[in-house]
């Protein structure tokens, strides 16, 4: 069977959206720039949502849910929060419709709001609404609160899963006594992103901090997770955000501290979004689909009976075996693809596109032998296996595959890292190679916009790790007080 991909060498952009259609992950929506997420799409997200939920519980935070509508007001009252999303947000100015016989229906013009309203691209506004009323002593604080949501940011320019008008993600926001618990809250919070990036989707990150013009708007000071995707571009996967008392004391949040004095509250933002899905999709796959980390995998072992129409008598014993094997590891996510109208060769090559970790094959023959063959999504490796070894195996090769797609995804990461110490080696290497670059800045905006107009690259962080060293600005030639990674970006 001929892949419908095409390969990543001709076309990368082709291969990601050929991925996403033919994987069955996602499609585009009669609205422009948003997208139907597919069920086995959606069972992917819910296997990250449902891990970082019960991480998010478990680090003290609980759940909540705020209005899909934000008062036009409400932006206003934060200037550079509404500057950052002014350009993005959609608007509701009516709230009904009418028959008309030339046009079906139009908006009423009667029908006007008082007030417009906004369609969420974050929430800070409207929580800090409510944390007006919510907080009134130091008893109320630290105030964690997270909500899983769909926010709206117009886009002009779009693609499934990393950038669309429509997207869902959480959003956690927190109010806190002093300066220091608000950082270190947003220092936890992007440790626990990073986690969830390398633990759970295999995707090694680099973690730091943003620079000022890369600030989430109305921060103070913005952490990231930094990714690079096959095609050397980097992706940004997670944020947390430190707002200082901004939005407190844009909202008029004051509280009792125990010496009965009022006090502003300092506040966090962090979330991250479907946008986790396309670096799955850009680290890890190739050109006969995806290859999924088996901690997140909806199915993580599918099993392809070699049955013909002569031997269908024999399918109930590859159930007993699933059956027997389902009993011994209960957590296992499995499923039996019986169907006997399709050709194993099909079955194989549909399963090995929707990334499922590992494939057993069981026919008559092994049966008889009592063993089954398994096949490694990550490498291809066949293995004889004995049933009575699957309960034993079966675990320990998932967690080989989960470990080897974080070593391979590693590996190219580091390999595509470089310095650079002049201007003309860095323009060689962002336009020509890609990939992330390690250089000196002077830490003017000045600087760092015109780096972005001549090669489109944009500091993606300040590490936290790495040389610390001052230095020479690989631009302006003026004093550097560390290196900082850049690279272009999604």
């Amino acid at each position: 069977m001929a892949s419908p991909i095409t390969p990543r060498s001709t076309d990368f952009s082709a291969w990601y959206n050929d991925l996403v259609a033919h994987a069955d992950l996602a499609e585009h929506s009669p609205v422009r720039g948003c997208m139907v997420v597919r069920p086995y799409g959606w069972a992917v997200w819910e296997a990250i949502r449902d891990y970082f939920d019960a991480r998010i519980k478990a680090t003290g935070h609980v759940n909540a849910s705020f209005p899909l509508f934000i008062p036009q007001s409400f932006l206003a009252k934060e200037a550079d929060h509404i500057e950052g999303f002014a350009k993005e947000c959609a608007v509701v100015t009516h709230y009904r419709l009418k028959t008309d016989p030339k046009h079906g229906v139009i908006v009423d013009p009667e029908a006007a709001l008082e007030e417009p309203l906004i369609v969420r691209p974050t929430s800070e506004t409207i929580i800090w609404h409510s944390f007006q009323q919510w907080i009134r002593s130091y008893r109320d604080l630290p105030l964690l609160i997270n909500q899983w949501a769909n926010v709206v940011r117009w886009e002009m320019r779009t693609r499934p899963f990393l950038r669309t008008t429509e997207f869902f993600w959480q959003e956690g926001h927190t109010a806190h006594a002093s300066a220091e618990e608000a950082d270190a809250e947003a220092r936890t919070m992007l440790e626990e992103y990073r986690v969830l990036a390398e633990d759970i989707m295999a995707v090694p990150v680099i973690p730091g901090v943003k620079s000022p013009s890369e600030r989430f708007a109305g921060a103070t000071q913005t952490y990231t997770i930094e990714g690079l995707m096959q095609d050397g571009k980097a992706l940004q996967m997670g944020t947390s955000h430190n707002l200082g008392q901004n939005f407190g004391r844009a909202f008029d949040v004051t509280y009792t501290d125990a010496n009965g004095e009022l006090q502003t509250p300092y506040a966090t933002s962090w979330g991250v979004s479907t946008r986790l899905m396309g670096a799955l999709i850009m680290v890890h796959s190739d050109d006969q689909g995806l290859r999924l980390p088996p901690r997140i995998a909806p199915v993580q072992l599918v099993v392809v009976p070699i049955i013909t129409e002569k031997t269908a008598s024999r399918l109930p014993e590859i159930h007993a075996i699933v059956e027997g094997l389902q009993q011994e590891l209960p957590h296992l996510r499995v499923k039996i693809d019986d169907d006997m109208q399709q050709r194993p060769g099909y079955k194989f090559a549909e399963w090995e596109l929707r990334g499922v970790p590992l494939r057993m094959a069981v026919g008559p023959r092994d049966l008889d032998e009592s063993a089954v063959e398994l096949t490694r999504r990550d490498t291809g490796e066949k293995l004889q296996v004995p049933v009575a070894e699957l309960a034993t195996r079966i675990p320990q090769l998932l967690e080989e595959i989960q470990q080897t797609l974080y070593a391979q995804a590693r590996e190219y990461r580091d390999a595509m890292t470089r310095t650079a110490d002049t201007w003309e080696e860095f323009q060689r290497v962002i336009t020509e190679e890609r990939g992330f670059v390690l250089a000196h800045w002077d830490g003017t905006a000045e600087t760092e916009d015109a780096i972005k107009k001549a090669t489109k690259a944009t500091i993606r962080c300040i590490p936290f790790a790495g040389d610390a060293a001052p230095g020479v600005c690989v631009y302006s030639g003026q004093p550097s007080q560390r290196r900082v990674l850049f690279a272009q970006a999604y």
